[in-house]
């Protein structure tokens, strides 16, 4: 049994409906919500991939993944693919009639089985009327995090589309919804970024969330390249979202690693069951998990399934074990808090606050080259896996750190740090495949 079918009967009334509150009564369950990337142009497949996540061996929500031009606002080109019968790389939900997308819901999504719909767009508004005349009500994204990395919509103008959408999508507590939103802002550039930033940029995003009428939210994180220092930013995540989002309902979700993939599929394995225990470890609710075909293609429906379940069953092992003793402090809570403390201050409107932030370098992404981000900041991988500045330009964190600051790193350098993790999980793969094949040739069993 899948969804709040394995959980028992959904509970209703204030506070208890919606994508946030199956969330939260899998997590009162002990069960880690997992979740694909999935989205298909054709209706029929994307029918049949949320059907086959609802039915997975795991508690999971659904997700329908739009394509690029839906995104950016090309709909004409997104009409001339689907009428030519050419590939798209998502589900087109603005394209398709109204009647199409509530066909492919109809008898799957429920208050057992949530979706949500993942799009990447920093001017959401005509995906959001799509999907709620559809009937969803759930979606994720951000006035930052969907505006620097994916193209070059000024920072302004993402943010007075997102305050429209955010305001649209928190209309429908008028019709009894519960709607729901995830800030993609602790994903920002996918890796090299340091978590103290993704701290402070997944909480400001809530913070503008909240103020433009939603009360149910998520906040991201993105799995980087050493556990530990995981293990505190989600600590120190949410212990800040607990003070400053009291008073709405919230909870983490952790991305599986964003960055270059193992390119085998024991090491792909290996990386999304890691994912899983820090999932637990660092008390997020929720996992979006990534396949074994990664590095090589679109992964299958198939796929997607097996990657749900082995995310599910990492997760439930990792709960039945001793409870490890927390990671030393080493700044990161310190950083974040003076970064939102920082924007906050300049304004009491955070969408204003987070422009006026990123024009005095107050909030600076390393390595983002969107013209609204001074790109004075840079960091490092240390040869353990901790992301750590190498530059802060104008942020207001010097010091604040454990560690100084590390050299600026060149073109090796930075090609080495992006492959670490890829390089890291294959030979733990390969390491176990040969362990494995030299016990089974002494007729052992193979080490676990």
């Amino acid at each position: 049994m899948t969804g709040l079918s394995a959980l028992g009967p959904a509970e209703t009334g204030p506070g208890r409906a919606g994508f946030g509150a199956f969330v939260a009564q899998a997590a009162e369950a002990g069960a880690l919500v997992v979740q694909p990337r999935m989205g298909m142009a054709d209706a029929a497949r994307m029918r049949e991939g949320l059907l086959a996540t609802r039915d997975a061996a795991a508690v999971t929500v659904g997700t329908i993944t739009l394509d690029s031009y839906t995104r950016t606002g090309d709909l004409a080109a997104a009409r001339r693919a689907l009428a030519a019968g050419a590939g798209l790389n998502g589900y087109p939900i603005v394209t398709h009639p109204v009647d199409v997308t509530r066909e492919v819901l109809r008898g799957v999504a429920d208050a057992g089985f949530p979706v949500q719909v993942r799009h990447g767009s920093a001017a959401p508004e005509r995906i959001f009327h799509a999907l709620l005349a559809a009937g969803l009500d759930a979606s994720e994204g951000g006035p930052v995090s969907y505006c620097l990395p994916y193209g070059r919509t000024p920072l302004h103008e993402s943010v007075a589309r997102w305050r429209t959408s955010c305001e649209l999508l928190a209309s429908t507590w008028e019709f009894g919804a519960e709607p729901h939103l995830e800030t993609f802002g602790g994903c920002l550039m996918g890796q090299l970024c340091p978590p103290s930033l993704l701290i402070a940029v997944s909480v400001l995003e809530a913070l503008f969330f909240r103020a433009h009428g939603l009360r149910s939210i998520s906040l991201s994180y993105a799995q980087q390249a050493n556990a530990r220092q995981d293990e505190e930013a989600l600590a120190a995540l949410g212990r800040i979202a607990g003070e400053l989002l009291a008073d709405v309902d919230w909870h983490l979700v952790v991305y599986a690693y964003m960055g270059v993939y193992p390119r085998s599929p024991g090491g792909a394995r290996l990386l999304l069951e890691d994912a899983a225990r820090l999932s637990v470890r660092g008390g997020a609710a929720r996992l979006i998990v990534k396949t074994t075909a990664e590095a090589h293609r679109i992964p299958t429906v198939a796929e997607n399934v097996r990657a749900l379940e082995a995310a599910a069953a990492a997760a439930t092992a990792e709960r039945a074990r001793p409870r490890p003793a927390a990671p030393p402090d080493t700044g990161i809570e310190a950083e974040a808090r003076a970064l939102i403390g920082a924007v906050l201050d300049l304004d009491a409107d955070v969408g204003r606050a987070l422009v006026r932030a990123f024009a005095a370098g107050y909030l600076d992404v390393p390595y983002c080259l969107h013209p609204d981000n001074a790109g004075r900041t840079r960091s490092s991988l240390g040869p353990d896996g901790r992301l750590h500045w190498s530059a802060v330009g104008s942020m207001p964190i010097a010091g604040l750190g454990e560690r100084g600051r590390t050299p600026i790193l060149g073109s090796a350098g930075l090609l080495a740090a992006l492959s670490h993790v890829q390089r890291g999980y294959d030979g733990r793969a390969e390491y176990a495949a040969a362990a494995a094949s030299a016990s089974a040739a002494r007729g052992l069993p193979a080490a676990r």
